[in-house]
């Protein structure tokens, strides 16, 4: 063990102080990084109004001894954010946004041991956050796909406190006591930024497995080649399902869902009608329908079209709408009970799900696919602005906010 002049220096003044007092000096109430490394203050983006967010700073406060902060290092936008910035859906303003963070551990409380997966935590560590629980004991590491996050909180979806640090958009955040958190030093950067909207297809895909219709050999169609379209077919590539049919009016990302595993694609903006779209599907899969389908915009008439493109006896999982998108027209004769889809809806994801994320990511790296490729725009922090509008604009795939050391 290497101890330098000022460490020894601290250890005589120590045993003097035991030796005058009669006590031990008191143990700290915190690990945290070497003296220096933590500021007195952490800057946030609050979004103080529809399409303008202000870099404003707030003291870091003491941490209770369950809390962890974390230096942050980057974080995804979501089309959730869009939302917020756009139209302040959730009544939120004033509010620090960013749900898909990312970051190190600069400090921690003295009952810190272990994420939420029993794996331990040190300074250092690398985490990610999941959410943070109410009081819902239906809701555990174990309830697969019978309760999603719908009753918990969310970091980045957080009212405004005396605290401010409650989004990822900040150079600091500090994580509450009784919040899931994940030890993922074992990711780099980009895929860490990932995890959250990785772990909405993962879950969307264990919903679709539900309905024992979604198999190695299923023709499966994806709707949709945002950035959530996109995961979905790196998903399903990794289980081994090769036939896929990507569908979307934007040739570059058509082109990008090659890359993550589609076999075809068709551009619905090259068919003028829903029976000639579907009939392109069709033909897309040699002659035959979907056995299954994935919905993944938040359009109504993607919703209503998509049934059109599945067989009788298929299944569809719908997971576009994160949010109030409007209603959709189907028939419910032709295009439910004559055909007996199997539907499910999918919305967010399970803490196991979570874990399963990790996993998912190490093996489409491993088997090739350009899942990192996803993240085709990076901003710092004093740009979050910028970085909404470039994500609203659609141009690339997915918008991250990036610690500017890190860009």
């Amino acid at each position: 063990m290497n101890i330098n002049e000022n460490d020894v220096a601290k250890l005589v003044q120590q045993v003097l102080q035991e030796m005058t007092s009669g006590a031990p000096a008191s143990a700290p109430k915190a690990q945290a990084a070497p003296n220096g490394d933590i500021p007195k203050t952490a800057k946030v983006a609050m979004m103080t109004e529809l399409k303008h967010f202000e870099i404003q700073e707030y003291p870091i406060p003491e941490l209770g001894d369950d809390d962890i902060l974390v230096r942050v290092e980057g974080c995804g936008v979501c089309g959730t954010d869009a939302h917020e910035y756009k139209n302040d859906p959730f009544s939120l303003i004033p509010v620090v946004l960013g749900h898909e963070g990312t970051g190190e551990i600069v400090k921690m409380g003295k009952n810190v041991k272990k994420d939420s997966a029993g794996k331990p935590l040190n300074i250092g560590d690398k985490v990610v956050t999941c959410m943070i629980f109410k009081d819902d004991p239906d809701i555990t590491m174990f309830d697969l796909n019978k309760q999603n996050v719908g009753g918990a909180d969310v970091y980045g979806l957080l009212p405004d406190d005396n605290v401010h640090l409650n989004g990822w958009y900040s150079d600091y955040i500090l994580i509450r006591g009784g919040s899931t958190v994940f030890n993922v030093s074992d990711l780099d950067l980009d895929s860490r930024i990932l995890i959250e909207p990785c772990a909405v297809l993962v879950h969307a895909v264990e919903r679709a497995k539900t309905t024992n219709i979604l198999r190695f050999n299923s023709r499966v169609v994806v709707q949709g080649c945002g950035p959530i379209g996109l995961i979905c077919i790196a998903v399903l590539r990794t289980m081994g399902i090769e036939n896929i049919v990507a569908v979307d009016g934007n040739e570059q990302r058509l082109a990008f869902a090659k890359r993550m595993g589609a076999g075809e694609t068709v551009n619905f903006m090259n068919y003028k009608g829903i029976d000639n779209l579907a009939n392109a599907v069709k033909d897309a899969f040699g002659g035959h329908l979907a056995d299954f389908a994935f919905q993944c915009t938040g359009s109504p008439v993607a919703h209503s079209n998509i049934y059109k493109f599945i067989r009788n006896g298929g299944g569809l999982c719908e997971l576009g709408f994160f949010i109030n998108g409007g209603d959709a027209t189907i028939n419910p004769h032709f295009d439910l009970c004559s055909k007996e889809i199997t539907l499910v809806g999918s919305w967010v994801y399970t803490l196991r799900d979570y874990a399963t994320t990790f996993d998912f990511l190490k093996r489409a790296i491993a088997i090739g696919l350009p899942i990192k490729e996803l993240i085709t725009h990076r901003f710092p922090l004093e740009e979050m602005n910028e970085a909404l509008e470039t994500n609203l604009a659609q141009k690339g795939l997915k918008i991250a906010y990036v610690r500017k050391d890190l860009i």
